[in-house]
């Protein structure tokens, strides 16, 4: 419950004082001038610097950021001429492949025809060879059938019998 006492009290607080008022605000007043003085000036300068220290870490992150993009502009450059040589040098690993493939392939057809041509060279001699020798022993065969014509008498019967001796050796001499 509220008494007078109160009610006086609540009366007090909300009635002007003058005297009050005037000492309040000379109070706020040099509060205010000494913080002016001594704190007013420390602040500004404390929140200008973070201010400015704030706008340097935005202007860093600008520079930075820029400086990024015109590196990844650089590293995307870079990697398509990187994929233009990779390119470049497949096709000329290709082509070179071809032109070693074809170049190998004209040297073993001339290999083969060089050893052809040898061989048929080697048969043409084994040829002339084994019909030197042929003559040679026809030579011979005839040689000696004249000889044994010649020492014998030359009947037809007789004559006969030696023809085939000789055919008979000739046959056997070739076997």
């Amino acid at each position: 419950m509220l008494t007078s006492g109160t009610i006086l009290l609540a009366g007090s607080l909300l009635s002007p004082n003058p005297g009050l008022i005037f000492w309040t605000a000379l109070t706020f007043v040099i509060v205010l001038l000494i913080l002016k003085k001594i704190a007013w000036g420390p602040i500004l300068n404390a929140l200008e610097e973070r201010e400015k220290g704030i706008q340097s870490s935005i202007d860093r992150a600008h520079q930075a950021k820029d400086e990024a993009e015109a590196i990844l502009r650089k590293n995307r450059e870079l990697l398509a001429k990187a994929d233009a040589e990779a390119d470049k040098i497949i096709r000329e690993g290709k082509d070179y492949a071809d032109k070693f493939r074809a170049d190998l392939s004209e040297k073993a057809q001339a290999e083969a025809k060089k050893m052809i041509a040898m061989a048929k060279d080697e048969i043409e001699q084994e040829k002339r060879r084994a019909l030197d020798v042929l003559r040679n022993e026809v030579a011979d065969l005839a040689v000696r059938g004249a000889e044994k014509i010649i020492r014998n008498t030359l009947d037809a019967e007789m004559q006969k019998k030696i023809v085939d001796s000789m055919l008979q050796d000739f046959a056997t001499k070739r076997n």
